[in-house]
């Protein structure tokens, strides 16, 4: 007989932790977005550094993707950081 698991902080995950992982923000290009996103994931991810991050305008140039590679620890601290992103009001979509 398996054991139901209803706890979200121990659902299971297919990621092993910790592990290299790439958080993507999707915003509207402004001069601020990319710092916005640094700061947010930073927030959970104290060793992120500006060298960890990268920028991609979209193809009409009114939207940018942001991604902040970060070593993560744990789904905990990945949930964290999506629910910030996803509460900010500058990011329209994370991945």
């Amino acid at each position: 007989m398996s054991e139901s698991n209803d706890n979200p902080q121990e659902r299971e995950t297919l990621l092993e932790f910790p592990c290299s992982f790439p958080i993507k923000a999707f915003g509207k290009k402004d001069s601020g977005f990319e710092d916005r996103v640094y700061k947010l994931v930073k927030a959970h991810a104290p060793e992120l550094e500006r060298a960890d991050m990268s920028q991609r305008e979209s193809s009409g140039g009114k939207y940018v993707a942001v991604t902040a590679q970060i070593m993560a620890q744990s789904q905990a601290q990945l949930d964290a950081i999506y629910t910030d992103l996803t509460d900010s009001g500058a990011v329209l979509m994370s991945l």
